[in-house]
């Protein structure tokens, strides 16, 4: 059976630019679809049946297009004659992804009926000859794709979200400063306006009739960063696991990545540690990225949100390297941002803020190291060994919880006028004690020992061997 289906452009406005030939077709065709009504023209066919209810219902954008090819090849196979009328925005031989899909679908008669495109009022609104500019069209959807390694001019056609704004906007690695906003084009509220790069999606209200001109870009957009975003947008709508995920339920997976990539910098000595570190740092950005794609599912923030933010926190609290402050040394930077920080959250202490779900060690430190920034501190790390000592005895006189977290308060300040993390150095002795541990097993099994059974000189002796062993052994 013949399933003929008639495709015809509404143009880029009002019904007042159809052409003659999608006029006829609406005259002579009595089965007549539009693909969405939330397009001015489409009140030329006010009986038509349109596809909004699969673009509310529908999972991905791609299954609102197959479910419109099924559904317009449904309804030719039962329709008088065979044919039916398929009206799209715009013209149907541009950007028209359903127009593709029935080129190639073999049960198909296609006719296509073109029309006058949004690009026609694009270049007379901008003054460009896209052919002299050598100007390319891109899917704002796709825009991580599409303009990869092109350095403009680039019109971006279907912007039709906020959150395509954002996808464009984090894609450009050295974006320019200000960007054409085109809407409406042909309407009476059609507007051409330029606007800052960093408020694309903060001030602009897109719609399916907004697109953007960028003249030129200064380095290749980033490609693997937005492809890595659509993947994680992609595993949210079709992975069951990742569906039912929240912000507290990943909280123990951020932590868990966070630690195997401070554990993969402890191996960066091994062999492949650095292309370890390079997995668990990926394995790491996947949680940001999670993070704010929930987040963004909310209407809270975007990825481009949080990247904005951080930039622009990093430039403040670096007034060393952005503006006329001095600081030339580490101390004296940290001493900075301390301050910084204290006076942007409103604090009336550099105490307030500090997370007391760190680890303790870690904990320790960055108190310390606040008090510091203040002034509150030895001078040299001569003046906090005596306060070990201190400790020590004031431990041995009065064993106690509270007097083992003084020593260990006072070996931490020692860690940090050393410059040591005192995290770092525990886990450290704490690896190590494993793993000879691990050997002194090994051994005592070789010999025929049972380690349970053995008085403290004998396990003293074997751990000395252990030791002797770890000092002269050479790498391989």
């Amino acid at each position: 059976m013949t399933r003929r289906v008639v495709v015809a452009g509404l143009g880029p406005a009002g019904p007042d630019l159809l052409t003659a030939a999608t006029t006829a077709a609406l005259g002579r065709i009595p089965v007549v679809f539009v693909r969405t009504t939330r397009h001015p023209a489409a009140v030329a066919a006010p009986e038509a049946r349109s596809f909004d209810d699969l673009y509310d219902t529908a999972a991905t954008i791609d299954d609102v297009y197959a479910g419109i090819v099924e559904a317009l090849v449904d309804a030719a196979a039962g329709a008088t004659g065979g044919e039916v009328l398929y009206l799209v925005p715009g013209s149907p031989a541009v950007a028209e992804r359903t127009v593709e899909l029935l080129r190639a679908d073999e049960r198909v008669d296609l006719e296509v009926l073109p029309a006058l495109s949004f690009l026609d009022l694009a270049w007379d609104r901008l003054g460009v000859d896209p052919l002299a500019a050598g100007a390319r069209l891109v899917d704002g959807r796709r825009f991580a794709e599409e303009a990869a390694g092109e350095r403009g001019p680039v019109l971006v056609a279907q912007c039709d979200s906020a959150l395509v704004l954002s996808d464009v906007k984090l894609a450009v690695d050295d974006p320019p400063a200000v960007v054409t906003v085109l809407q409406r084009l042909g309407l009476p509220d059609e507007s051409v306006r330029e606007v800052a790069w960093d408020d694309l999606d903060r001030v602009v209200e897109a719609d399916h009739l907004t697109s953007l001109w960028i003249p030129t870009l200064a380095a290749p957009v980033g490609r693997e960063l937005l492809r890595f975003a659509e993947l994680v947008r992609t595993l949210r709508r079709r992975c069951p696991w990742d569906r039912e995920q929240t912000h507290a339920t990943l909280g123990r997976h951020l932590l868990e990545e966070a630690y195997e990539t401070l554990e993969a910098i402890e191996h960066l000595d091994e062999q492949d540690g650095m292309d370890h570190l390079g997995e668990e740092l990926g394995d790491l950005l996947f949680q940001v990225y999670f993070h704010a794609t929930l987040a963004a599912e909310e209407g809270h923030f975007t990825l481009a949100d949080v990247a904005r933010g951080v930039h622009d926190k990093l430039v403040r609290r670096h007034p060393h390297v952005f503006g006329d402050v001095q600081a030339e040394t580490a101390g004296q930077v940290v001493a900075n941002w301390d301050r910084i920080k204290t006076a942007e959250k409103g604090r009336s202490s550099v105490m307030e803020g500090i997370p007391t779900a760190l680890p303790s060690l870690l904990l320790a430190a960055k108190v310390q190291r606040r008090a510091a920034s203040l002034g509150f501190d030895w001078e040299s790390v001569e003046g906090a060994y005596p306060k070990v000592t201190e400790e020590l005895e004031e431990l041995r006189a009065e064993p106690s919880e509270e007097e083992l977290g003084d020593l260990l308060f006072a070996v931490v300040n020692v860690a940090r006028h050393l410059g040591f993390d005192p995290e770092g150095a525990l886990r450290g002795a704490t690896v190590k004690f494993r793993d000879r541990f691990s050997a002194v097993e090994v051994l005592a099994r070789v010999r025929g020992l049972d380690l349970a059974a053995l008085d403290l000189a004998g396990l003293d002796s074997l751990w000395d061997e252990v030791k002797a062993a770890a000092s002269t052994a050479t790498p391989e």
